[in-house]
């Protein structure tokens, strides 16, 4: 497959089982229909691609994304949104808190993932619709720290022994915005804040990938709340158990972002890990957005998944 230019797009790959980088692409550029197939094709295979040296503006990325799906309009979550671009989400780590709710990021950082599962995610996992993929790309990161993990869902789920993908593919799971985070005396602006944007919904804890076919383990940290009908307790134990499968360093990958670079992932095939080593003072890491419409996701059962409270597809 060729980019804009007649470039050969060889999709290169940087760990076994998730991650490829794409060299010779300029996506500002007017990428034809068979460089479009070839990057939709490397993302389904691996999950998430990286690119180096974009130069994309809020408009570009907004165009990128229209090639391979429809962006999401960010609603009322848009005062992160630049102005007259709904579709970007633009996020300065370890500014983005200070002064909103009274605490900075390594402190909300701690609330938020009291341990390394907790933070692992797909975006927007508790909405019955979650995004389809994501385009992240990089304005201005510090000189160190800052990476961002990525697993895929699918090598973890075939990785299980049959009869625990048996079982696995009967069961479903309560995902909720908040879950986990450990309110203290202070935290009113916080709470607030969750309370007024709470989302929920039932999902498969195996979905089937609309297209490939492939059944991933539809597990992350931030956001699963229970498994439906088991105990706390026993919900509690098998959730730490396909945890710790979905995270295996086997099933993962790790990006150095540079300005100008992009990933493009599969968000319903993978979590990724945001950093937790922004300790770099005077040097914010600033990323912008855009995501791609997804759909309800399928058990194997063939049984969608049902909206709880706050969500509803294509309403944001």
């Amino acid at each position: 497959m060729t980019g804009d230019s007649g470039t050969e797009i060889e999709p290169r790959p940087v760990a076994g089982h998730i991650g490829a980088e794409i060299t010779g692409v300029d996506l500002a550029g007017d990428l034809d229909d068979a460089a479009v197939a070839a990057i939709r094709s490397a993302v389904l295979r691996w999950k998430v691609v990286f690119f180096r040296d974009q130069e994309l503006d809020h408009a570009a990325h907004i165009a990128l994304a229209r090639r391979f799906g429809e962006p999401v309009i960010l609603g009322k979550r848009g005062s992160a949104s630049p102005q007259d671009h709904p579709e970007v989400e633009t996020t300065a780590d370890r500014l983005e808190l200070g002064g909103r709710y009274g605490m900075d990021h390594d402190e909300w950082l701690r609330r938020r993932r009291h341990s390394l599962l907790r933070g692992w995610h797909c975006d927007h996992g508790a909405r019955v619709d979650p995004p389809a993929a994501t385009i992240l790309r990089a304005e201005t990161v510090p000189p160190y720290g800052g990476d961002t993990q990525w697993s895929n869902l699918a090598a973890a789920y075939a990785g299980l022994s049959e009869p625990l993908r048996a079982f696995a593919d009967g069961l479903r799971a309560e995902h909720r915005l908040g879950v986990g985070y450990q309110a203290r005396p202070g935290d009113d602006a916080y709470l607030r804040h969750l309370l007024d944007h709470q989302v929920a919904a039932e999902h498969p804890l195996v979905r089937v990938h609309p297209e490939t076919g492939e059944r991933v383990l539809f597990v992350n940290g931030y956001y699963l709340e229970r498994i439906t009908g088991l105990s706390r307790a026993e919900s509690a134990h098998v959730l730490q158990l396909l945890l710790e499968q979905a995270t295996r360093p086997e099933y993962t990958v790790r990006f150095r972002w540079e300005p100008g670079s992009v990933a493009f992932w599969d968000n319903r095939a993978t979590i990724h890990l945001a950093p937790g080593d922004l300790v770099t003072p005077g040097h914010p890491r600033i990323m912008h957005r855009v995501m791609l419409a997804g759909d309800v996701p399928v058990g194997p059962d063939g049984k969608p998944s049902a909206p709880i409270t706050g969500t509803e597809p294509g309403r944001w």
